[in-house]
């Protein structure tokens, strides 16, 4: 009697704790939140924060959930900085230049005008010193920054009249990117505007602006500019290698197992590849389908590019005078992109503009 009393409650005992297994497991799962600055429409932008999303899902067997939204569905889209630094979500997908208006060294973990290049970028952050130099800022800010994208050298925007000169330049109302970038074009005539991308497209229709630079042919189709404005110019001198960043809570960060940590670096690798892939895959094709339909390309002038070097640099030299952090990271990325500048100038740039001179050779099919 007693063996089958034993036997029955050693049933029950095992039936009741494999039907709560599910339930104790889904009470482990570490559940966050990533906000965004990007809209859902933009599928590499935003795509790419999802990807770094799922990846932390796959790579941590399930065990780490992260969930993605677009910008303005919880936070605003520029508002990504202060969300994660007080722990209103605790991590953020978004461009480190718009928060250049409370420091400028925010610049560096993003792009700042005539700067580095996408692989300069990565090269300074891990071999540079750069990451050493952008923890060292962002804990002032209770954020963990992390490599998470790149768009790649960025256009040079959208015009409703085309810019032969600098005198074209005086008085153009310019949708541009960045503190910085808009600096530097109050320097040379223009009256920069800050404006989130989706609002964009209606300020350019209704000529409340008369031009906007978002990202490239890809991202740009995807707005519509070309229906507003033909003229599309190259390149975006004030992005040449900008960096998406994953934001992330310190306090969270440091809440993080070892292995949570590298899962979480894993995923921001994964997203940043992924990202600058499908740019090089997508936008080609698609500059092909805008100038199909009736988008006119065009280059800026030197006399364009030569003044905004030289405004770029004497704001840089500037801005070090008055802030000792952004003197110290100036230090270290100015001397960093005179190098890489030379080296990429002495087979990469050359290669390319030979191959690009080119094009209908290299395109052709050899006839047997």
């Amino acid at each position: 009697m007693k063996r089958r009393k034993f036997l029955k409650t050693a049933g029950l005992g095992v039936a009741a704790s494999t039907l709560a297994a599910p339930a104790i497991a889904q009470s482990n799962v570490l559940q966050w939140r990533m906000a965004t600055s990007w809209p859902k429409s933009l599928d590499t932008l935003f795509g790419g924060a999802e990807y770094m999303c799922k990846r932390i899902g796959e790579l941590s067997g399930g065990k780490f959930q992260v969930r993605c939204f677009a910008g303005g569905e919880i936070v605003p889209a520029l508002a990504i900085a202060d969300s994660v630094g007080n722990g209103t979500v605790e991590m953020g997908h978004t461009a480190s230049y718009y928060y250049v208006g409370k420091d400028p060294c925010f610049a560096f973990d993003c792009a700042l005008p005539f700067g580095l290049n996408q692989r300069a970028q990565q090269s300074w952050m891990i071999f540079g010193g750069g990451q050493k130099l952008v923890d060292e800022f962002y804990a002032g800010y209770n954020i963990k920054s992390i490599i998470a994208g790149n768009t790649g050298t960025q256009m040079g925007g959208w015009y409703r009249h085309e810019v032969k000169s600098l005198a074209d330049l005086k008085g153009l109302k310019f949708r541009i990117g960045g503190v910085l970038s808009g600096q530097v074009c109050t320097r040379l005539g223009v009256v920069p505007q800050q404006i989130a991308g989706g609002d964009i497209y209606p300020a350019l229709e209704k000529g409340t602006i008369d031009a906007a630079e978002w990202v490239g042919p890809y991202d740009d189709e995807k707005l519509g500019f070309y229906k507003v404005a033909q003229y599309y110019y190259a390149p975006g001198w004030w992005e040449v290698g900008p960096q998406l960043s994953a934001y992330i809570n310190t306090a969270k960060w440091n809440s993080l197992s070892a292995e949570y940590k590298a899962i979480v670096e894993a995923a921001a690798a994964d997203a940043n590849m992924w990202m600058m892939a499908k740019y090089d895959a997508e936008n080609p094709v698609a500059l092909r389908r805008l100038l199909g339909g009736g988008a006119k390309l065009r280059a800026f002038s030197n006399d364009i590019m030569d003044a905004a070097l030289k405004a770029s640099n004497d704001l840089y030299g500037e801005i070090a005078e008055k802030n000792p952090m952004f003197k110290k990271m100036y230090a270290s990325w100015h001397p960093f992109r005179s190098i890489d500048v030379e080296w990429f100038g002495v087979c990469e740039n050359r290669i390319n503009n030979f191959m690009s001179s080119h094009v209908k050779e290299l395109s052709a099919m050899k006839k047997g």
